[in-house]
């Protein structure tokens, strides 16, 4: 009876979890800290930072607790091309790998994207953004780990029984696409503000393992605002949220981290970031999140909370997340020198 019990549980457990982030189509992985991974979040985000090239990698692990583990780990690089010409305009172009992990049969994504922005400026404080993508996903997965109801003997599962169960492939590939657009009000390198929508999934790709099914990956749509102010000579604010939505399932972000300036001598440059954010969906959480930068390395860490009711029935209390950001500025020849007020 104890061993019916626990598999009960489990499988209660999975279908729950499984529901709230499978149901009624697949979907995308996110970020609490999701401006730590802008190639992720909108393309019109490509190129637009302090600097002249970005690299930037993110994990995220969580539902460890849970018969449903899901892996996530992003690396992205993006660069500014400034026209010898122009003084109003650039581009930025970059590329991003995801691959992310879930549950006993390894369900696995794997894409390669590349994003392309065109910046125009208004004047110097204001700048507007466009931003397309493309790119390649695999998705796959491993069967080996799996059991199924028909292999219930009884008394336990029994992996000798045949379950029936025959996909006509356990991998795919199809195409990537996405769009966005991004507005900058910019008083200073520490005031600012971002606003942007961006849409992922433009063509709605087929994704069914099953070829005579005709499941496909919903549209993704998403608006965020990111706010950084100065409040005194070593302290600035930043406000930040995210909505999301994709099929039924929607989300929104809300944050917020206090940056602290320890060390404001150049080559010594050190920042402190303190802060937490709450996340509203179908299981919400709340998320500390710290965060160190020294010149322009920057490591950023947080750790979901969960507070759904699923948290009051098992031991899975969240997850942690992890960011890497360093930005290159090349040193331009005398001469060669053009002052740009985006940072």
């Amino acid at each position: 009876m104890g061993s019916i019990k626990r598999n009960s549980k489990i499988i209660i457990l999975t279908l729950f979890v499984c529901f709230v982030f499978l149901k009624g189509n697949a979907q995308d992985f996110h970020y609490s800290q999701f401006y730590h991974a802008p190639l992720s979040v909108n393309p019109a985000l490509t190129g637009i930072f302090n600097g002249d090239k970005r690299v930037t990698a993110s994990v995220r692990d969580q539902w460890r607790s849970v018969p449903v583990p899901w892996f996530t780990t992003s690396i992205g690089y993006d660069f500014k091309i400034s026209p010898a010409k122009s003084k109003s305009s650039f581009f930025g172009l970059g590329a991003f790998l995801n691959y992310d992990r879930q549950g006993d049969s390894k369900l696995t994504l794997g894409n390669i994207n590349l994003s392309g922005s065109y910046h125009y400026l208004l004047n110097k404080n204001n700048i507007i953004t466009v931003g397309l993508l493309g790119g390649f996903s695999l998705r796959g997965y491993d069967s080996d780990n799996l059991t199924w109801d028909s292999q219930w003997n009884g008394v336990g599962v029994d992996t000798g029984i045949d379950p029936g169960e025959n996909a006509n492939r356990s991998r795919l590939g199809f195409f990537e696409s996405g769009a966005g657009f991004n507005y900058r009000w910019q008083k200073s390198s520490r005031t600012k503000i971002d606003l942007g929508v961006g849409a992922w999934h433009l063509i709605e790709p087929k994704i069914a393992f099953n070829q005579s099914d005709d499941l496909v990956l919903p549209r993704r749509f998403s608006a965020y605002a990111i706010a950084a102010f100065k409040l005194v000579d070593n302290l600035d604010i930043q406000l930040d949220g995210l909505y999301q939505m994709q099929n039924t399932y929607n989300e929104l972000l809300v944050g917020a981290y206090l940056d602290i300036y320890l060390n404001k001598k150049p080559g010594k440059r050190t920042n402190l970031h303190i802060g937490g954010g709450y996340r509203i969906s179908e299981l919400p959480a709340v998320y500390p999140k710290i965060a160190v930068q020294y010149n322009e390395f920057l490591l950023a860490f947080s750790y979901d909370i969960d507070i759904s009711e699923l948290s009051q029935h098992t031991n899975y209390r969240g997850g942690p997340e992890i960011h890497f950001r360093y930005i290159i500025t090349d040193v331009k020849p005398l001469g060669q020198f053009k002052t740009c007020p985006i940072f």
